[in-house]
């Protein structure tokens, strides 16, 4: 396992800051990347609440990179208007991976002293792990694919 470090963060005060890691989780990179991007820069409540309406099949994450062959979602571009086209899906598996670490970086900041309602994501980033590539022996000489893939996430709040 490579060595790994969170990022540093210039004009951001330590004491006012609290961090959380998921590694080697097993689920889509891809699905994580636009899960971050969409929560990137929101308050903490209002990021728990969204990945909660999205497990709930209520509310789709829209797709701006990973999006060739995805439908149209209605109702994304009222609330998404920042986003070009209304084109998303529900990633339940991802939004539950990282609704666990939004509520492990938050019980780290009440630890630490923050204010848990003026917490502010500043950082999120999904980051590609390692790659399991097996086979499934079938009849006849043939075989089957057993791809899976994983992923970790890294998360900073600070209090605002």
């Amino acid at each position: 396992m490579g060595h790994w470090r969170y990022p540093k963060l210039e004009g951001v005060d330590e004491a006012k800051t609290a961090r959380a890691v998921i590694r080697d989780v097993p689920m889509s990179f891809k699905e994580a990347y636009e899960v971050c991007k969409v929560i990137r820069g929101m308050m903490l409540s209002e990021a728990k609440d969204l990945l909660k309406k999205v497990v709930e099949l209520k509310e789709p994450i829209p797709y701006t990179r990973y999006k060739l062959s995805i439908a149209h979602k209605h109702g994304l571009a009222k609330r998404w208007g920042k986003f070009k086209s209304p084109i998303g899906r529900y990633p339940v598996k991802v939004a539950r991976n990282i609704l666990k670490l939004l509520e492990n970086v938050e019980n780290n900041a009440v630890n630490k002293g923050l204010n848990s309602d003026k917490l502010k994501i500043i950082h999120i980033a999904a980051h590609k792990s390692y790659y399991l590539k097996k086979w499934m022996p079938r009849a006849f000489g043939r075989a089957t694919p057993w791809f899976r893939t994983h992923t970790s996430v890294e998360v900073i709040v600070a209090e605002v």
